[in-house]
């Protein structure tokens, strides 16, 4: 998920999640990337790029499978971004606590990073392809932007290194509500097949 808006440091209040720059938008999108009704997504890694003021890029990877202490409400997740975001860091990743690390990588860097570890990298958009028509390899990744969308330059970058397009909707939906029908997309597959 890319967040042109959500701050850069540490340094924003637990009780304002949208004064810091759309912040509960981006916890809303971890917690349907990760949280299951009990429990969590062993097999899903979340990249959080938050490019707002005052120090971006700033590159949060939460992983699934060694993630500790994450709740389902936008206020715990935001005390794990805010630990994360509080962290001196450079472009190696820093651990902030467990399954949670940042790090400082451009948007190219990034985008970079997935296309070559990822079979499958597609952007999800109101013009693509219908999610019920497309086909997945296994190691897939999804990029998304926040509430405004990409830039048009970031938008040339996805270009370079996607696969393609990916709607889910006919209509314009929330980030979370996005990654909810991907994954249940994916979890109906992998039950029926």
């Amino acid at each position: 998920m890319v967040s042109n808006t959500a701050v850069t440091s540490g340094d924003f209040s637990l009780n304002d999640l949208p004064g810091a720059g759309r912040m509960d938008v981006v916890c809303r999108c971890v917690n349907s990337g990760l949280l299951l009704s009990h429990g969590i997504r062993k097999n899903t890694r979340m990249l959080l790029l938050l490019l707002g003021p005052p120090t971006p890029p700033k590159l949060i990877r939460i992983d699934g499978d060694s993630v500790k202490y994450l709740g389902p409400d936008e206020r715990n997740i935001g005390g794990l971004l805010k630990k994360a975001l509080g962290q001196e860091i450079s472009s190696e990743c820093v651990r902030s606590s467990p399954g949670i690390s940042v790090s400082k990588k451009t948007f190219e860097e990034v985008m970079k990073d997935v296309y070559e570890t990822h079979s499958q990298v597609l952007y999800l958009h109101e013009s693509g392809n219908d999610v019920r028509k497309m086909n997945f390899f296994k190691d897939v990744c999804f990029i998304l932007g926040d509430q405004m969308g990409l830039t048009e330059e970031q938008e040339r970058i996805v270009e370079k290194y996607t696969h393609g397009k990916m709607c889910v909707s006919p209509l314009s939906l929330h980030g979370d509500h996005c990654i909810t029908i991907v994954h249940n997309e994916l979890d109906r597959r992998e039950v029926l097949c």
